[in-house]
Formats: C-alpha cells, structure tokens, sequence
C-alpha cells in the first residue's frame, strides 16, 4: 500500500474517532436550554469529522499515481536522511510561543514566532521576514480583538499599570 493511503487510513480512523466525540459525546453533556437553539458547540466538530472523512476516503480509493523517479515521494528507507532538526526546532518554538503569548502578548510573542519560524525555515531576507510577520501579528489581532470582540493583551504584561 502506498505511502498517501497508509497516512489517509490513519487520518480516517482519526476523523471516525474524532466525528464519534462529535456527535455522540459533546451532545450527551448539553444544558438542557441549548438543545433547541439551531447551532451547537459540536456543529464545527461534527462538520470537520464529516469532511475529513470524505477527504481521506478520496484518497484512500482514488487511483494511485506511479511513484516519481526524481525522489519527490517520501522515501521509508531513507527516513534517517531527513531534516528532523527543523521539525524539533519549530515544535519548541509552538511551546515557547504558547507560554510566551501571557508575558510578551499578543503582537511581540506572534512577531518572534513568524520571524524565528521563517527563519528556522530557510528565508535569510530578515528585512522582508519582519514586516510581513508585523503586518501579519497586527492583522490577526485587529481581527481578532476589533472584529471579533475578543480581548487579546496586545503588549507584555510588564507594560500594564
């Protein structure tokens, strides 16, 4: 079985575990004034379980393209050869950036996270790394704390009174 199915299988199962909590579990726990309004929490869930299922049986019976000869496909036997370093690298990152969002805030703890993740991934243009990660972080929080009204501390917590 080729390498796609294998993960499309594992995924499956997932989405089935996933869409099992979705509609059975999360609803058992329902107030019982929530359970006539016409959305519930479990609705995204219950909609993410339904597409991930149809989305890995795609693949899992779709047809089967011959495997490249240039090394574009990942190779099993040759897994010792690949980069894990970026991989654990950016993983401590999510960490720090997770604990790092209540001391440094929104915008400074996003901005290192962008610019470090870029850099870690590859792109020496530092210049152009740090005004996209400025204009990203300062988008998602307007969105976020403007749009959406939901209080994101913008600065560290050093800066509050």
């Amino acid at each position: 079985m080729a390498l796609d199915k294998v993960i499309a299988l594992v995924f499956l199962l997932v989405c089935l575990l996933y869409g099992y909590v979705a509609f059975y579990t999360m609803d058992a726990t329902l107030p019982p004034f929530m359970k006539h309004n016409p959305i519930w929490p479990s609705s995204l869930p219950k909609i993410l379980a339904v597409l991930g299922i149809v989305a890995s049986l795609f693949v899992i019976l779709g047809k089967s393209e011959p495997q490249d000869e240039d090394g574009d496909d990942i190779n099993y036997r040759q897994l010792a050869n690949y980069e894990y370093g970026k991989a654990v690298a950016m993983l401590l990152l999510m960490v720090g950036y997770a604990l790092g969002l209540s001391t440094l805030g929104f915008l400074l703890s996003t901005c290192l996270f962008l610019f470090l993740g870029t850099w870690i991934l590859g792109e020496r243009r530092w210049l152009l790394s740090i005004i996209v990660s400025l204009i990203a972080a300062f988008f998602v929080w307007y969105l976020v704390q403007q749009v959406l009204g939901i209080y994101l501390r913008p600065l560290p917590s050093f800066f509050a009174r």
